[in-house]
Formats: C-alpha cells, structure tokens, sequence
C-alpha cells in the first residue's frame, strides 16, 4: 500500500450532508484504520479502529474504493 504521509484518506458523501470516511495510517506494520463520520461543525465521530497487517488493509481499501464508493481525499481534520 502506498501512503502519503503514511496515510491514506478515503470518503464518500452521506444524504444528510456529512461525509463517512476511513483513515489508513502507519508506514510500518500494523497499519491503523480509524472508520467514522463527520459533519461539520460537530466533532468527528470514531465508530470503529482497528489494526492489520498490510496486505489485509490493501484488500479492504480496495474493497471500499471498488465496492462500496469510497474515494480519495485530503484529510478531514
């Protein structure tokens, strides 16, 4: 997986205005991916973190790029 920074922002647009975005983070292994939402201006909110190794945080970026609409982005915060 290739990092900028060591991370990789990925988000889509919810109906109510706000963005759910998934945070890749690390340049090493375990690679962190924070899940959430945020609506601006309220805090961003966490829902779920979790580690894995990079392989298994490729796969799921790539799951959520191709299969559920996530996109590239600049950081939300």
């Amino acid at each position: 997986m290739r990092l900028v920074d060591n991370t990789c922002w990925l988000m889509r647009s919810s109906a109510d205005g706000g963005t759910e975005y998934v945070c890749f983070r690390g340049s090493d292994e375990p690679v962190e991916m924070l899940e959430g939402f945020h609506l601006p201006p309220q805090m961003p909110l966490i829902k779920r973190r979790r580690w894995m190794n990079r392989s298994e945080a490729l796969s799921c970026r790539h799951r959520l790029e191709f299969s559920e609409g996530f996109r590239h982005g600049r950081a939300l915060f």
